[in-house]
């Protein structure tokens, strides 16, 4: 039997071994072609993809390496005595098989691949091709069967109250940070919103990484259930809940191949609705010409989409279409995003109003759901709990509540200025590329780093002028980001006629 040795290494979302190629109990030739093993001991296994190891100072021949995500899984600790085996194919790849042939899939199928990739039973390269198969031909009843199934595998949140309500933006916008504001407003109110969110994997920031500048993100369930029923709500991180763990493992696959079809969104967001708990939700739908939607019919499918699927599963829904044309706020990257959201919230002349706007639109439409609200004044009870203080007081709470952050954080100490190439009017931003110089620079690894906007559409500039202002606490993120500004700042400038 092999010893256990946890390496060091981040193998980014997969679950890898490491074997000596001396080994002196298996022969890694033989296990090579098929690159994925099952290892078990303890009473417990796992399925990870096989790395081969010349370097004897990595590990001994007689060990087995786990990346730091396979010794998690496998739950035990250094020196234990484990036996490998080739890993049989996930029963549920016949499925899929049958989905790259064109077949419409069963709501039992659906059931049993989500079991699979909850347990990390399958490669990234047919995790891929399920994903694939679907984004070729996915029916809405599908949609449904996947919906429910990632919905059913791991852990589901019960709250006390029969209207348990939420807020979700399908992403794509730089800046948009409305649900840190909507919480304290809707929780100001008297409505819960245990508002549980994902750390970026793509964008320059996540609701957990802007958080987390201001407060604990890393909650446990039970805690989350303390806070929520002293204060209404909450803001944290859902890796904890364990909440459609097979939708995670899709999502690290489907975003770096920017796989984001309309029925994978929908079954991914829904099933993160339902196994959080959620009854009531508000969902905002940004168009935009490089926004996820580009166009007004893509937006009326996916809406009727999600509201097939959401009746189906007895969430109710409210669809709200917004601008998807600039970035929201100023700030794009954990810290000045936080700022934006408290600028907002302590009613400063400086706070980026499309940001207060958006908040309160979205807010307002949460407070709907509340019956003893009289029809229609949603937007106003949302303006009045954030005038009023009332929301800035329960974010404080909130933040008290969960507990002092991590670590501090402070605005990157390199910043460099993307200016005006001539002189006319902001014509339009892409917001893809926006985002990307905030990645570039640090964001969301640094909370400080990120972009700063000073010009919005229709604002007139000067040559030479600032558009936006470049932050990273990296040399090398810093001249990554600089560099790609200069090949395309991502502002188109029109000229004045």
């Amino acid at each position: 039997m092999l010893r256990l040795k946890q390496l060091g290494i981040d193998t980014c979302h997969e679950t890898v071994a490491f074997l000596a190629r001396r080994c002196p109990l298996y022969r890694a030739q033989e296990f090579v072609a098929l690159a994925r093993i099952e290892i078990s001991g303890g009473g417990r296994r796992i399925i990870a993809t096989l790395n081969i190891v010349d370097d004897e100072s990595i590990m001994a021949a007689d060990e087995l390496g786990l990346s730091q995500l396979a010794y998690r899984q496998l739950g035990l600790p250094n020196g234990t005595l484990v036996e490998i085996a080739q890993a049989a194919p996930p029963p549920s790849l016949e499925h899929v098989r049958a989905k790259i042939d064109g077949a419409v899939l069963s709501p039992e199928a659906y059931q049993a691949i989500a079991r699979d990739l909850a347990a990390h039973r399958y490669s990234k390269m047919e995790i891929a091709a399920f994903l694939i198969a679907g984004a070729r031909f996915t029916t809405a009843p599908e949609v449904l069967s996947l919906t429910r199934a990632m919905a059913s595998v791991g852990s589901r949140l019960t709250w006390n109250g029969d209207r348990i309500v939420d807020k979700h933006c399908i992403g794509g916008i730089p800046g948009n940070r409305t649900s840190m504001i909507v919480v304290p407003i809707v929780a100001a109110h008297g409505l819960k919103m245990p508002k549980t969110s994902s750390r970026a994997i793509t964008s320059p920031a996540g609701t957990a990484d802007t958080m987390e500048v201001l407060a604990r993100v890393d909650v446990g369930s039970e805690e989350m259930h303390e806070i929520v029923a002293a204060h209404n709500g909450c803001l944290v991180w859902g890796g904890h809940a364990n909440l459609s763990p097979a939708d995670d493992v899709l999502i690290a696959v489907e975003r770096p191949l920017s796989i984001d079809t309309p029925e994978q969104m929908v079954a991914s967001i829904l099933s993160k609705k339902l196994a959080a708990g959620s009854t009531h939700l508000v969902l905002d739908l940004p168009v935009g010409p490089t926004a996820k939607l580009r166009a007004r019919e893509s937006f009326v499918r996916l809406r009727k989409l999600f509201e097939y699927v959401a009746d189906e599963v007895g969430l109710n829904i409210n669809v709200v279409g917004t601008d998807g044309s600039q970035p929201i706020g100023r700030g794009i990257g954990p810290f000045l995003e936080a700022r934006d959201v408290m600028q907002v919230l302590e009613r400063r002349d400086d706070a980026p109003r499309d940001l207060e706007e958006r908040a309160i639109l979205l807010a307002g439409h949460v407070l709907e759901f509340d019956p003893a609200l009289r029809g229609g004044h949603g937007i106003a009870r949302a303006r009045e709990l954030l005038e009023s203080g009332a929301a800035l007081a329960k974010m404080r709470q909130l933040m008290a509540a969960q507990g002092q952050p991590p670590e501090s954080a402070a605005l990157g100490n390199l910043k460099q200025d993307v200016v005006a190439p001539r002189d006319g009017v902001v014509g339009a931003i892409d917001c893809l590329r926006i985002a990307r110089v905030a990645r570039l620079a640090g964001a969301p690894i640094d909370k400080g780093a990120g972009v700063d906007l000073f010009k919005k559409i229709g604002d007139p500039v000067a040559q030479g002028e600032p558009l936006y202002r470049i932050f990273a606490a990296f040399e090398a993120d810093f001249r990554f980001s600089t560099r790609f500004a200069a090949e395309g700042n991502g502002f188109s400038i029109q000229g004045i006629s």
